[in-house]
């Protein structure tokens, strides 16, 4: 069935998987899935066949890419994961191996896909499940005149493309300088080696109820996000070349997943944004010329870089304070992109730096709010918190939801 309220479909498929795509979300529209599945070691990491049974189609690629896949299906059809899956899967990873007709439908479809790609278009992905879906279980095959005639929806700030290059608006290191004085300028913000922070989080894997958690980092590009967790510790790590994300076992099929590929990228910009000021060397291949645009009704200057793994981040600058408020990346899948934003806001002074206090990032699988309620400047950081996290276990004590 088709559920009414996206809240809902999300909240089904969120529950399950928001642990393992929560951060780090990223993937270049070109790249092969997962970047051919390499860690920043070169290490294999676990393939999709690895972990789950009766996999078919989607084998071969990463465990991270295999859920993101499940992330695309439920979006592009507003499907949840019981409605494919059979009903005691929600209590039991084991049962999602078990065969459904939706299940079998799917598969042919992937195969029918990737046939019209291939036929049509020599192999590249033009044409995915939300090119005829777009929500829905059955796609439309009859015009509608209300959508014809009405009202074009806004333009989406994460699907804007370049105009050709204008020699008349600023350049891409004219924006970020403009957003390097706006926080405080080079020299404070060189001053800005560590921080530590602590605020709540909430989210889909928290049932809404506010988590207590710390974000450790360290410069030029190490951070650290600890969830605490009624059930156990979500950790997600970059420790400057590897990531991590670890969560319970109840909540996700890995307790412990080493990042690949495009969710590398992500975790490293990520880390790098917490400290911005090589920004324009961290990013290359800058790109500008996007149409104008406007996010909570904000004007925005969007520019696009590359990271080193080639994942390409746009970032959109208020541009009347110049404040990063938002990124947007994509996770590449067997499938298709999915797109991720992180919004920024609430920037306060520490230390003479405006760091954001509020941060939501927005996937197809769900949404996480991370309010922080303080900050504490060049604080020491043992080097074991950017460690690869060991396998979370349920506190003997659980922690205190923070108060709504």
């Amino acid at each position: 069935m088709k559920l009414g309220s996206r809240r809902t479909i999300h909240y089904a498929v969120g529950i399950m998987i928001t642990c393992l795509l929560g951060i780090g979300l990223a993937g270049g529209q070109d790249a092969q899935p997962a970047q051919n599945g390499q860690t920043a070691a070169g290490q294999k990491p676990l393939m999709s066949e690895d972990v789950f049974k009766n996999v078919q189609v989607l084998r071969g690629i990463p465990v991270k890419e295999f859920m993101g896949t499940m992330g695309f299906f439920a979006a592009s059809l507003s499907l949840n994961c019981t409605d494919c899956h059979v009903s005691e899967s929600a209590n039991s990873w084991a049962k999602y191996a078990d065969d459904t007709p939706l299940k079998q439908t799917a598969r042919r479809m992937v195969l029918m896909m990737n046939g019209i790609n291939k036929a049509n278009f020599g192999g590249a992905r033009m044409v995915t499940c939300y090119s005829c879906h777009r929500g829905n279980q059955r796609p439309e095959i009859t015009p509608s005149l209300a959508e014809q005639y009405g009202t074009p929806a806004p333009i989406d700030p994460d699907k804007v493309t370049p105009f050709q290059q204008s020699a008349n608006g600023p350049s891409a290191d004219q924006i970020i300088d403009k957003y390097i004085q706006a926080i405080g300028g080079a020299q404070q913000l060189a001053k800005l080696t560590s921080y530590l922070a602590k605020g709540t989080y909430e989210g889909y894997d928290t049932d809404f109820a506010k988590m207590p958690v710390e974000v450790f980092a360290k410069a030029p590009d190490q951070l650290a996000t600890v969830v605490h967790k009624i059930n156990g510790d979500r950790s997600s790590i970059y420790d400057g070349r590897q990531g991590w994300v670890a969560a319970p076992e109840t909540d996700v099929p890995v307790p412990v997943l080493p990042l690949a590929g495009g969710d590398l990228d992500g975790a490293r910009v990520d880390a790098e944004l917490a400290f911005p000021g090589q920004l324009k060397q961290d990013l290359s291949k800058w790109t500008i010329g996007f149409p104008p645009v406007s996010i909570d009704d904000h004007d925005v200057q969007v520019i696009e870089g590359n990271a080193p793994g080639g994942t390409p981040i746009k970032l959109y600058f208020d541009k009347k304070s110049g404040l990063l408020v938002r990124q947007t990346r994509f996770t590449n899948t067997m499938v298709g992109l999915i797109p991720t934003h992180i919004e920024y806001s609430d920037y306060r002074d520490v230390n003479g730096v405006k760091i954001p206090f509020h941060y939501v990032t927005t996937w197809t699988d769900g949404q996480t709010t991370t309010q922080l309620t303080s900050v504490q400047a060049n604080a020491p950081i043992n080097a074991a918190k950017f460690d690869k996290p060991a396998p979370p276990t349920a506190p003997k004590v659980a922690p205190k939801a923070a108060a709504k």
